[in-house]
């Protein structure tokens, strides 16, 4: 019975960081979405998000095993110091005045560097879990599905609405991030 808990507490907080990852995706899909996207491009935008939310921690993560290995018993709290610094900066930088960058959806390289920048975070969050040799498969699959649906549903909400939503996503993200951070410190 107590390793089912653990594995549904993992499973759990697995989910809520791909939630906070993808939120970064989610509210700057939005302000796309508002200039008019079509759906094939809402497709394309969402399967490379997912891809990157894939791969990114994957990196991140066989970076993280690495300095795990070499640091020890004070893996958890660099990768909770990591943490903490993350999510503190997505906080930060949600609060600036700066708005989304402008992105041309219509080409590959804006989709591609577009969906790069908002699964930077993941590579860092990577690092942080490849210290906790936790199941690998499971987490990445779970990045890139959240990381993709979240930007679809961004993209469809800011093509709809036309209005500013999600503005506050990154901030949500970024404290969540910080939370996790204080949990594997503590």
């Amino acid at each position: 019975m107590h390793h089912a808990t653990a594995q549904l507490g993992q499973l759990v907080t697995i989910i809520v960081m791909a939630i906070a990852l993808g939120m970064d995706a989610f509210s700057l899909s939005v302000g796309i979405g508002m200039k008019g996207v079509r759906r094939l491009d809402m497709a394309r935008i969402g399967g490379l998000i997912g891809i990157f939310h894939i791969v990114m921690p994957l990196l991140g993560m066989f970076t993280g095993l690495y300095v795990g290995r070499l640091l020890g018993e004070i893996a958890r709290y660099v990768s909770g110091g990591l943490l903490l610094l993350l999510g503190g900066h997505m906080v930060i930088t949600s609060f600036r005045d700066e708005g989304p960058k402008p992105v041309d959806h219509r080409r590959f390289l804006g989709v591609l560097l577009f969906a790069m920048s908002v699964s930077v975070d993941s590579f860092s969050v990577g690092v942080s879990l490849g210290m906790f040799q936790g199941n690998l498969l499971l987490t990445v699959l779970t990045f890139g599905l959240f990381g993709g649906i979240m930007s679809v549903m961004g993209l469809w909400l800011g093509s709809r609405f036309r209005r500013n939503l999600g503005d506050y996503g990154e901030t949500m993200g970024g404290a969540i991030l910080f939370a996790f951070g204080l949990m594997f410190i503590f």
